[in-house]
């Protein structure tokens, strides 16, 4: 008979330091950070075991997330939780953007943004009459220069869902994807400044 040994940490912790101008508040497992560019908020309430908080340490102030008697899974979401912050960090300091190029072959292809609808419409795609339509997620801005798609945001998922959501509208199915290449891709990610 074989047994398997179950390795647990006595503690594990991950520090995402807070610059200047940038003010974090923890309500239970609810993060707020609040930036120049805005103010995002997350809830990590299904982190069970998992302690947040705010330390300072030498006048600076830091996000401590840590865990005691942590299995591989609770080390990995301490990880991922402290990734999420700095993310959010990140977005209310600089921002995020991606760049996506219009690329075709055959049909010249127009791209019109609806701020209003939140959606984008892809027109003439392949010929097509009807045009395809990809949604906006959030509080994203988007906006076509020339050949290019522009999308900024501070919340780095809602940029890269509708990142997705407008590559995803552009798929080309029953097509040799060898002789059509049309469609809109990502070719640069990265933080806005």
């Amino acid at each position: 008979m074989g047994c398997t040994i179950v390795a647990k940490a006595v503690y594990v912790a991950e520090e995402v330091p807070i610059p200047e101008g940038v003010e974090v508040k923890i309500e239970g497992k609810k993060v707020t950070v609040k930036g120049p560019k805005g103010e995002l908020t997350r809830d990590f309430s299904h982190a069970k075991g998992i302690i947040i908080s705010v330390v300072e340490e030498d006048g600076k102030k830091k996000v401590r997330i840590e865990a005691f008697f942590a299995n591989r899974r609770k080390k990995a979401l301490v990880g991922t939780i402290a990734s999420h912050i700095e993310n959010m960090i990140t977005g209310v300091t600089k921002g995020f953007r991606y760049k996506m190029k219009i690329v075709f072959s055959h049909f010249p292809v127009t791209v019109k943004v609806d701020e209003k609808n939140k959606v984008i419409y892809i027109e003439n795609f392949l010929g097509e009459k009807a045009p395809r339509v990809a949604k906006i997620h959030g509080n994203v801005k988007v906006r076509v220069q020339g050949e290019d798609v522009i999308i900024e945001g501070i919340d780095i998922e809602e940029v890269g869902q509708t990142a997705a959501n407008i590559e995803q509208a552009t798929k080309v199915k029953g097509f040799d994807r060898r002789v059509f290449m049309d469609g809109i891709y990502i070719y640069e990610r990265g933080v806005a400044e």
